[in-house]
C-alpha cells in the first residue's frame, strides 16, 4: 500500500499542472525555442552552453513542468536572456492593490482628555 501511494503522488502531483499552467509552460517553451532559432543555434549548441543534455532542451521547449528552474536559468543565460527572469512577479497588481487597501484603513487617534 505504501509504495502505491508514494508512486501515485509522484506521478499525479509532480508531473501534472492545471491546464492553464500547462498552457503557460508551453508558451514559455515556445518562446525559448523561438529565441534559440532567431540566434541560429541548434539544440545541441544550447545544451552545451547550458551544461545540460539536448533532451533537457527539448523538454524545456515542449514546456515540461519537471525541468528545474535552475536549468531554465542556465538556458536563458546561454541565450543571453537571463535578465528576463527578473520580470517574474514584477507587476504584482493584485498584491499592490491589497497593500493599498491596507494603507487606506486609517486608525483613529485616541481622544485626548
Amino acid at each position: 500500500m505504501y509504495n502505491y501511494v508514494a508512486n501515485m503522488s509522484k506521478t499525479t502531483m509532480g508531473n501534472k499542472l492545471p491546464r492553464k499552467l500547462e498552457q503557460k509552460m508551453q508558451t514559455v517553451g515556445e518562446q525559448i525555442r523561438l529565441a534559440r532559432l532567431r540566434r541560429d543555434l541548434s539544440v545541441a549548441q544550447v545544451a552545451e552552453r547550458a551544461t545540460c543534455s539536448p533532451m533537457t532542451i527539448a523538454r524545456i521547449e515542449k514546456g515540461a513542468p519537471t525541468v528545474a528552474i535552475g536549468i531554465y536559468l542556465r538556458v536563458l543565460y546561454a541565450l543571453q536572456l537571463d535578465d528576463d527572469i527578473l520580470l517574474l512577479a514584477q507587476k504584482d497588481e493584485m498584491g499592490r492593490a491589497l497593500q493599498d487597501l491596507a494603507l487606506k484603513q486609517r486608525q483613529r487617534s485616541s481622544k485626548k482628555l
